[in-house]
């Protein structure tokens, strides 16, 4: 499997604080059946020692670290952005903070406050800007929560939503951010399916999270941990995903205009 989104990097944000806390996931992670993770810390205003220049040599430096302690998990540098960090970026930061530093995709944070009337125009300037977006845990936006149609439009311009295993694991199923992740994964919206792992107490599986997405979209499950961020690791097409498992339209209860 490929996990896009983990904070792995020891002591830069709210991941592992040393690099033996980054190790103990890292073990966790290959167990899991994890082989490659992408390292996204935090790159936003309340994290300032997440430094987009350092972020390559700090991956290299966790690389070096689990190569000798014979850990079989490749790490390659990204950056979870916030929007503000983003409109401020030159290309060339961006590109830096871009999955393995290609150039081409980019994990964008979704607000956790109530979205403002911009902010697609701003998702779609960065695309402008020559970049596909991996947009981060939607399922835990209120705005979404409550209008599912803007996360369509979203993805009918182009932008890639990534669900967390969190949303389709564990209890609490009928919060409104699980029952938004089971429906994007049924409906086919979601094409990537992640950890977002702080530390080892911190997160669901990503294993256990495909495991619970076999029961939802057994035609995509695998395909969302494993062909679809590949791609994204590449900078290619997604290609043709597995036909979704259901063709009507996916409706929340309580769903109403933002």
């Amino acid at each position: 499997m490929v996990d896009l989104h983990t904070h792995i990097l020891p002591g830069i944000d709210d991941g592992p604080a040393d690099m033996d806390g980054s190790l103990v996931l890292a073990r966790e992670l290959a167990a899991e059946g994890v082989e490659t993770v992408a390292a996204t810390p935090h790159l936003r205003g309340d994290h300032p020692g997440v430094v987009v220049g350092e972020l390559a040599a700090r991956t290299a430096a966790l690389g070096e670290r689990l190569a000798e302690a014979g850990v079989p998990l490749a790490v390659v540098p990204a950056a979870e952005v916030s929007l503000e960090w983003a409109q401020e970026a030159t290309d060339a930061e961006l590109g830096l903070a871009s999955f393995d530093q290609r150039g081409t995709d980019v994990l964008v944070e979704t607000p956790y406050e109530a979205l403002t009337d911009t902010f697609e125009e701003m998702i779609f300037g960065i695309m402008l800007r020559g970049f596909r977006i991996l947009l981060a845990h939607p399922e835990r936006s209120v705005s979404f929560q409550r209008d599912i149609e803007r996360l369509e439009a979203l993805v009918g311009r182009g932008v890639v939503l990534q669900v967390t295993a969190d949303a389709v694991t564990g209890s609490g199923r009928r919060s409104p951010g699980r029952r938004l992740g089971s429906a994007l994964l049924r409906s086919g919206l979601a094409a990537v399916l992640a950890s977002d792992a702080h530390g080892h107490t911190r997160r669901a599986s990503l294993a256990t999270g495909v495991a619970a997405a076999r029961r939802l979209a057994p035609a995509r499950a695998e395909w969302m941990a494993t062909a679809a961020p590949a791609a994204i690791l590449a900078g290619e097409p997604l290609g043709p995903p597995p036909e979704p498992d259901t063709g009507h339209r996916v409706r929340l209860l309580g769903r109403r205009r933002g």
